[in-house]
């Protein structure tokens, strides 16, 4: 059997820019990329605090400090609003028993205030 687990999440990012035109997809500045552990086409769910709205995009490289959603999902979030990105993992269950999510809590200017790494 296969549980769907938290793999990463950058808790409380706060959005710097929406853009309707582009074609999707949410810009995430690509150290918070690495630091989350996340890839470039991966699925995600962002949970936007101040609207209640949750959605599903993919992720692509942005620039330093940047979180940005696009498209249709620029509809669903202001510049500033706070958000929480999270990915999933499929995993068996012996592995899901030793499973360690990243946590990235956001500060300031997308920077990066704690950690929390299960490896």
């Amino acid at each position: 059997m296969q549980i769907a687990m938290l793999k990463s999440k950058l808790h409380r990012a706060t959005v710097t820019g929406a853009d309707l035109n582009y074609e999707g997809s949410i810009s995430i500045d690509t150290e918070l990329i690495d630091k989350a552990r996340l890839r470039v086409n991966e699925k995600v769910d962002i949970y936007n605090c101040n609207n209640g709205a949750r959605f599903s995009t993919y992720v692509i490289p942005g620039s330093s400090g940047q979180i940005c959603l696009n498209g249709a999902a620029a509809r669903l979030v202001q510049t500033g609003d706070q958000i929480i990105i999270v990915s999933y993992a499929y995993l068996d269950e012996s592995e899901a028993d030793v499973h360690r999510p990243v946590v990235l809590i956001m500060g300031p200017e997308n920077r990066v205030k704690a950690k929390t790494d299960g490896h």
